[in-house]
């Protein structure tokens, strides 16, 4: 699989999603607050999925419209540009609300031929 195979990219969104899914497990959102790498570890993650979403090209994404891509995308550059002040309670909410329906997506998308 070549780095520009869509696939590529839609792997590396699950993945980081489910590794982001997976730290937030044993979690509560109190702990957020308390703990730096925690914070600092899910937001890169999540930056990690906006920007391999943002890779995706764009006739893979008008392929696949279940996959709400500019909030994804969106959600990378709030991080990235907005990296003084984060909203902890939206990333939160995005790890533990819309991540897992999005690696189910994805799970589904990847057993298709992409």
């Amino acid at each position: 699989m070549s780095r520009r195979d869509p696939k590529v990219r839609l792997l590396h969104m699950r993945d980081y999603a489910r590794k982001a899914i997976a730290m937030a497990a044993e979690q509560v959102r109190e702990d957020l607050a308390a703990d730096e790498k925690l914070r600092l570890a899910l937001t890169h993650l999540v930056e990690l999925v906006g920007e391999a979403a943002s890779q995706v090209p764009a006739e893979t994404q008008a392929r696949y419209t279940e996959i709400p891509w500019q909030k994804v995308i969106s959600m990378r550059h709030r991080l990235i540009h907005g990296y003084d002040f984060v909203d902890y309670d939206i990333l939160w909410d995005t790890i533990v609300g819309s991540l897992p329906e999005l690696v189910n997506t994805l799970d589904r998308i990847l057993g298709q031929d992409v």
